[in-house]
């Protein structure tokens, strides 16, 4: 483990955005009608996990374009801007200050832009060859994100630049913080998810079903855990105090279906990707009911999504590059 003791005071005030965004927007819940509309980007080579400003409008990767990029839900426009060659952005957020986050796969690093000014900062990650993935922020704003090829997950103090890393287990994917601020990482390669604990520096192992890829994951305003089983196309529902998996869900998909992207909106209804049937589904906890989406485009790749404070559901097709919101 390695760990600047200096930098462990700030973890003690770390709390988590309600409705599970861990980023800069909580996310609102609406009335949906079931309303799909979608736009072709820009720049569509492989485009990838949409976040929400504070100024309503939407962030997104394009990973093998390297530019990051912006859509204005009310002018109906895209804005893009470079990132240095190969750099290979992904695992956008936008934090509370306006400034965009992102991870740069092809040169180790990760990259803040100011998107009024258009200033681009870059922070180096001091492991090697880290393979930084999904990241989100906690209430200090620093940001986390995992680090797959090397089985760690890493926080960047954004007010000193400074980046701190733990081992947790090899090929760590995703990951949020829950409202005491642990930081959960689903494991997919081992079938596991790991609670890390920044105060103490603990990790606690939660084993969960043999082939069950847990992929993506998300804190719901109840401070549910949810976790997306993508190898056996369930959704399951996990105490964050207790350790353990309170319920199990079958999606409509079937076994084959591919969940992926989890998101919660404010009414703690849980959207999940079915990357495999290209449909979106929102399950209600409460009267235990699915309702499914079918997306207008075919094999659309939908890897990650976003709730914006309207309650709107948005998404990108990595596959398809387009981008698209349910509302």
């Amino acid at each position: 483990m390695k760990v600047w003791i200096s930098a462990l005071l700030v973890f003690f005030a770390c709390q988590s955005t309600a409705g599970g965004s861990n980023g800069g927007v909580t996310p609102g819940a609406r009335n949906i009608a079931g309303k799909i509309s979608e736009w072709r980007v820009p720049t569509p080579q492989y485009v990838r996990d949409p976040a929400i400003g504070p100024d309503g409008k939407v962030y997104f990767a394009a990973w093998a374009g390297d530019k990051i990029a912006s859509f204005d839900p009310k002018s109906k426009r895209f804005h893009e801007w470079d990132v240095p060659a190969d750099m290979q952005p992904r695992g956008v957020l936008v934090a509370r200050d306006g400034k965009v986050l992102f991870n740069g796969s092809g040169n180790n690093a990760v990259g803040e832009l100011d998107p009024y000014s258009g200033r681009l900062t870059l922070f180096a990650i001091p492991s090697k060859g880290s393979d930084p993935y999904t990241m989100v922020s906690d209430a200090k704003g620093n940001v986390w994100f995992t680090e797959r090829k090397i089985g760690s997950v890493a926080m960047l103090e954004r007010a000193s630049g400074r980046i701190v890393e733990y081992a947790i287990g090899d090929s760590p994917y995703s990951l949020t913080l829950d409202t005491r601020g642990n930081v959960w990482i689903t494991r997919m390669a081992a079938d596991r998810i790991v609670k890390f604990d920044p105060r103490t520096g603990k990790v606690i192992e939660l084993s969960l079903p043999k082939g069950s890829q847990p992929r993506r994951t998300s804190i719901a305003p109840d401070g549910m855990l949810w976790v997306s089983l993508y190898g056996t196309g369930k959704l399951v529902k996990i105490d964050p105090l207790a350790i353990w998996v309170v319920k199990e869900y079958d999606l409509p998909g079937g076994p084959n279906a591919g969940p992926y992207a989890v998101n919660a909106d404010a009414k703690g209804r849980i959207w999940v990707s079915e990357i495999q049937t290209d449909n979106v589904i929102m399950l209600d906890p409460h009267k235990e009911a699915f309702r499914v989406f079918k997306l207008p485009t075919r094999n659309t790749g939908i890897r990650k999504a976003a709730i914006d404070a309207e309650g709107r559901y948005w998404y990108v097709g990595s596959h398809a590059g387009t981008l698209g919101v349910i509302e």
